[in-house]
């Protein structure tokens, strides 16, 4: 029965962490072609969240899911993840228009980075040696590239830095309210998308795309092809959010963003590629590839460390069986 417990955990986790990057992945182009045609990032993230919001409600009232209705006091608590996670996807979005995707995938390479200092900070401790200097490289990757990126843009690279910081703020956050509160993954999400509407909405309406961009999203709703792409682009924000609380809950902050990192090397290769491609130039390619390395070795010293990790517990278990 432990053993059948086990393996169905397993299963889980690692379903939630491949939905996730596949999720993912598939979201940066599905954005980065909206963008394209609808610069109005924060009017595309509100109807996201207000798509996510409707679809939970409807499936609770009509007993499709067993999350629990709104809450005042959980979502006191969860108001910090809600702005963190909206802060992380706004500058996201507004980077998107003005990096390649490439670059973009890159930059967000530097979340583990980020949460290894938050764990230092928190009381975690220091990194090992190989962990140190994979995120290193990683940096100097994105430095490198940043140097032969033709089509360098300074506010697209200060929005993707931005949304580096609050995704890692964020993604502390959730595995805490997830774990420690005993929310499941849709609750979460339907929290985070209601929380978020009000914020969005004064977004929207201090940055001037309100009442513009509505006006624009009727005139652009004559195309078939962009109405598809963005109905795939509202759908994918159900299954991107879904799935990214899934993978945080069941494992953990740090395995979400590994999964991000190992995702990116596919996004990257294919960004050179699709939606226009990018200019190609040594220096650029050269950092990326490094970048790339990095965030692979990364993961991989990950992995070895949660292994060595587990194996004194393994030890003290069959002892205890012994006796």
């Amino acid at each position: 029965m432990m053993d059948h417990k086990k393996d169905t955990g397993s299963y889980l986790s690692l379903f939630a962490a491949l939905s996730y990057g596949i999720a993912s992945m598939a979201m940066v182009f599905i954005n980065k072609a909206v963008l394209m045609q609808y610069a109005q990032s924060m009017t595309l993230l509100t109807l996201q969240q207000l798509a996510t919001t409707l679809l939970i409600h409807f499936a609770r009232v009509m007993g499709y899911t067993k999350a629990t209705g709104f809450n005042v006091e959980t979502a006191k608590r969860l108001i910090l993840v809600s702005l963190f996670y909206n802060a992380n996807v706004a500058f996201a979005l507004a980077s998107l228009k003005g990096v390649n995707i490439p670059m973009y995938i890159a930059i967000k390479r530097l979340t583990p980075l980020a949460v290894l200092v938050a764990g230092y900070f928190s009381g975690k401790g220091i990194p090992t040696i190989q962990v140190t200097l994979s995120v290193i490289l990683t940096a100097a990757g994105v430095i490198i590239a940043a140097l032969g990126d033709f089509s360098f843009d300074l506010f697209g690279y200060g929005m993707a830095f931005t949304s580096v910081f609050f995704q890692t703020m964020y993604l502390v956050l959730v595995e805490r309210s997830g774990a420690e509160d005993g929310l499941s993954s849709v609750e979460i999400m339907f929290y985070n998308s209601i929380l978020s509407v009000p914020f969005l909405l004064f977004l929207i309406i201090a940055t001037g795309e309100f009442p513009d961009s509505l006006s624009i999203l009727f005139a652009k709703s004559t195309s078939l092809l962009f109405l598809v792409i963005l109905i795939l682009s509202l759908v994918m924000g159900i299954i991107l959010n879904y799935t990214m609380f899934l993978c945080t809950v069941v494992n953990s902050a740090l395995t979400t963003t590994i999964v991000g990192v190992l995702k990116g090397v596919g996004s990257t290769t294919l960004g050179f590629v699709l939606l226009g491609g990018v200019q190609v130039h040594a220096l650029n390619v050269t950092g990326l590839v490094i970048n790339t390395a990095g965030g692979i070795w990364y993961s991989f010293a990950k992995y070895q460390q949660k292994m060595k990790n587990k194996l004194p517990r393994v030890v003290s278990d069959a002892e205890a069986h012994r006796k």
